[in-house]
């Protein structure tokens, strides 16, 4: 892709990653993709703001040299300091050695842990405003969104957000970085949700304080650094990422995840006649196999849902595993004050409910119900099960 103008002498200078697999090492984007957006102001003075990760850096130089020089760069605005944005860096800094480098205070140092750079490094308060001759930049600190370090910078001529991480989502670019080009606008949608549940609902008060912070901004575009940038309808992803961060307090929409893990099928089979109770109360039910499907996946259902129901067997006395291992994430993730309901299958002991009920203590959730059996289900576990799932939907419409 070419370098896009967003307006006069403001372009995108971002590059697509095809190719990499797990993002932060850890959030599988294999089939998505991503973007590392990165932006140029031109003006008497030049500023570049967030760069990329260094897998394309030269496909990054070539889209800035499209632009304008990159020796000619007067400023690198760092809004955030993971390396997805700024492994560049020091590349960038020997094109243009000039440059000055301006962030957060508690980003400075930083700078320098990750790459040793000491000099020309200056620290910008809040509300700072830096005049490049024609377009002038203010700095917000949007701290925890989502490291302490983070700030955000505004284009205050034409209204434009340069958000860093927020209001972010995964999802390379298809061709066209707008909101209103020719996209698939439910894919992104989706994407900023996974996006959003796995990099920054632990920090959701702090989303909130930062959307307050910047509420009588005017926006004509929000432009993150990854995903598209949203020029027809910016205020739909703020929106967005208010009603997500507001799902810590509220404890998400009135919906069931189900989420199960099976050894020999036992527990399995209980899930579809727990399911099918659930069915009678028409609330919605999503439903995923811990054992086969990424948490990443799976993160934003539970984060979006009021009531969440595991099935999952007994496994040496303990809790099956992959059930386990994704509630884990889940407590990491600080998704806390969700209503519970557990089944499970047992061989020749149980365990799975001793061990779900220090997790769930921990995690702040309420149990409402909860039943396990031994073996194969029966006739008439099938029709407990039936039951259950039905009393807890109806427990969830009416909280």
């Amino acid at each position: 892709m070419p370098a896009v103008e967003l307006q006069p002498d403001i372009y995108w200078v971002g590059v697509n990653d095809h190719t990499t697999d797990l993002f932060e090492g850890l959030w599988p984007i294999t089939r998505e993709g991503v973007s590392y957006n990165s932006y140029f102001v031109k003006a008497e003075k030049k500023a570049i703001i967030d760069l990329a990760k260094s897998i394309k850096v030269e496909e990054f130089i070539d889209r800035v040299n499209e632009v304008s020089a990159v020796s000619a760069i007067d400023y690198i605005i760092l809004n955030h300091m993971e390396p997805d944005h700024t492994s560049i860096l020091k590349i960038i800094r020997e094109l243009a050695p000039q440059a000055e480098i301006l962030c957060s205070a508690k980003a400075a140092p930083l700078v320098n842990a990750f790459y040793g750079i000491t000099s020309k490094v200056r620290v910008v308060e809040d509300g700072e405003e830096l005049d490049l001759g024609g377009k002038k930049l203010k700095f917000f600190m949007t701290p925890f969104v989502h490291w302490p370090e983070t700030m955000m910078t505004y284009e205050t001529e034409n209204k434009i957000l340069f958000a860093c991480d927020a209001f972010g989502s995964y999802g390379a670019l298809r061709g066209g970085i707008f909101d209103d080009d020719n996209v698939d606008y439910d894919f992104y949608e989706k994407e900023a949700l996974r996006y959003y549940a796995n990099i920054v609902a632990s920090f959701s008060t702090h989303v909130l304080k930062a959307i307050d912070k910047l509420a009588d901004l005017p926006l004509s575009m929000v432009a993150p650094s990854h995903g598209l940038v949203w020029r027809n309808n910016p205020a739909r992803i703020v929106e967005l990422y208010k009603k997500w961060a507001e799902y810590g307090k509220n404890r998400g929409e009135k919906k069931v995840t189900v989420l199960y893990g099976s050894m020999y099928g036992n527990t399995a089979a209980m899930m579809d006649a727990v399911a099918q109770g659930l069915a009678e109360t028409g609330i919605p039910v999503e439903l995923y196999d811990v054992s086969r499907t990424h948490g990443s996946y799976i993160l934003p259902s539970v984060w979006s849902s009021r009531g969440i129901i595991l099935g999952a067997p007994t496994y040496e006395n303990r809790l099956f595993p992959p059930a386990a291992h994704f509630l884990d994430l889940v407590e990491r993730k600080g998704m806390k004050e969700k209503k519970f309901a557990y089944f499970g299958s047992y061989g020749w002991g149980g365990g799975a409910r001793r061990e779900l009920e220090k997790r769930i203590e921990i995690m702040k959730w309420e149990e409402v119900d909860a039943f396990d059996f031994q073996g194969g289900p029966t006739l008439d576990d099938f029709k407990k099960g039936e039951a259950f799932g039905k009393r807890f939907g109806d427990t969830i419409l009416k909280n």
